[in-house]
């Protein structure tokens, strides 16, 4: 089932003078995205914004009845970027319905393959996806006083990336065109093969199952994942000055632009990387084993950090319907109406959800996406918080940052920070 998008980017003016824009779909990303908006260009605002989704993926719908040894393999479909990460949940969520434990070496083969699908991640959305953004290309047809500006600005980091202007860097990230976009392209598929080392095929794993890998692991294989990991170290430090570099020169460049996104600081993170040591995957041991994570589990509210127990995360998560597509399910069974330690579960959690479509025409007012609206509540407040995950850096290393529990000696986390100490890298 889908909504038919329509072509964008369109623009017309109301009789109160706001300006009507909208992309749909948009294709930088997945492309069922749809953005609608007015925006009162006078007092550069924007007034009305809906964000949509024209398709239905339907696979709580659809995983009913299935064989749940299967569920790592239908889920990964349900994206071609992050699938993996979907594959990985899955795993986890059978290892603690089977009561089984992988052996430490399996463990450390999927944090390891989910490190990649990190790096994979991150290159590419920072450099080719967002960085289309602040290229040349943009500037010139957006603002072309700023590219003058940045042709006449030196880039105080050039000695570590090699680009001698802010202009020099925006020509650099030229789609197709400029070296950097096109080293980011190489190095996003440098980290695809560190993932496939690991688990057989990107974005869908092969070799993952529950209880285990069906990876051979050999010293070649290490050594071929290691290998790549140090070529991409040394590509970081380059990636990270010149972005200090570009973004600088558009806050002093544009006062003002330090405002975009400037919003309430409401993360959510559910963890990353187990501790095999650890990790015994029994719910009633979950709070201990999800503090031992590598990346540590967390909920952040206006920058105070609020729980870093997953057991306590996972209750607080409820199904809002919002602006969806779909009927609500209060008053139908209830699934689980206790968690293996005797906390009560509401109907409104994942755990009780009963998808019911409901297709129907787009009215902004009402209905108007495929999209439900997950939410964390608060029980100090009774507000359902809208958490960003994302792509979940910055909540990963927020949480992280102010829980204080990470150290394995080169990456520490103090209470207000994650301190990384540069590996020295030298390649020929």
């Amino acid at each position: 089932m889908s909504t038919e998008p329509q072509t964008g980017p369109t623009r017309t003016i109301t009789p109160n003078k706001l300006v009507e824009m909208s992309w749909d779909p948009i294709t930088r990303i997945v492309g069922s995205l749809g953005i609608y908006t007015k925006i009162d260009f006078q007092n550069r605002r924007v007034a009305e914004c809906h964000s949509t989704s024209s398709i239905f993926r339907g696979y709580s719908v659809f995983m009913r009845n299935k064989d749940p040894r299967d569920a790592h393999f239908i889920t990964s479909r349900i994206c071609g970027i992050c699938g993996d990460n979907h594959a990985t949940c899955a795993v986890y969520t059978q290892n603690m319905a089977f009561g089984v434990k992988p052996p430490p070496l399996a463990e450390w083969i999927i944090n390891l393959g989910e490190a990649a699908e990190y790096m994979f991640d991150h290159c590419l959305y920072q450099d080719n996806l967002v960085g289309v953004d602040f290229c040349a290309q943009m500037v010139k047809e957006t603002n072309p006083g700023l590219l003058i500006q940045a042709e006449q600005t030196e880039a105080p980091h050039a000695h570590l990336h090699g680009y001698r202007t802010i202009a020099d860097i925006m020509q650099a990230l030229n789609p197709f065109s400029g070296d950097f976009y096109r080293e980011s392209l190489q190095m996003s598929r440098l980290t695809r093969e560190m993932f496939c080392l690991m688990e057989g095929r990107h974005v869908h794993p092969s070799t993952l199952y529950p209880g285990g890998v069906g990876t051979v692991a050999t010293v070649q294989v290490f050594t071929d994942y290691l290998t790549r990991l140090m070529k991409y170290v040394e590509f970081m430090k380059k990636v990270v000055p010149l972005h200090d570099d570009l973004f600088d020169f558009f806050y002093q460049a544009l006062p003002g632009y330090e405002e975009v996104g400037k919003r309430r600081i409401l993360l959510g993170c559910w963890g990353a990387f187990q501790n095999p040591v650890v990790c015994d995957y029994d719910y009633k041991t979950m709070s201990q084993w999800g503090r031992s994570m590598f990346v540590t589990p967390g909920v952040v509210v206006d920058g105070e950090l609020i729980s870093t127990d997953l057991v306590e995360i996972n209750l607080q998560i409820r199904i809002l319907l919002g602006s969806s597509f779909y009927d609500d399910w209060d008053g139908g069974k209830v699934f689980v109406k206790t968690d293996p330690l005797g906390n009560p579960v509401d109907q409104l959690h994942p755990w009780n959800q009963t998808t019911l479509p409901r297709p129907q025409k787009r009215d902004f007012n009402d209905k108007y996406t495929w999209v439900m609206s997950p939410r964390w509540l608060d029980k100090r407040s009774g507000d359902h918080l809208a958490l960003d995950t994302g792509g979940g850096a910055i909540a990963r290393l927020w949480v992280t940052a102010l829980a204080g529990l990470v150290d394995i000696g080169y990456i520490k986390a103090t209470g207000q920070s994650v301190k990384i100490s540069r590996i020295r890298v030298r390649l020929s």
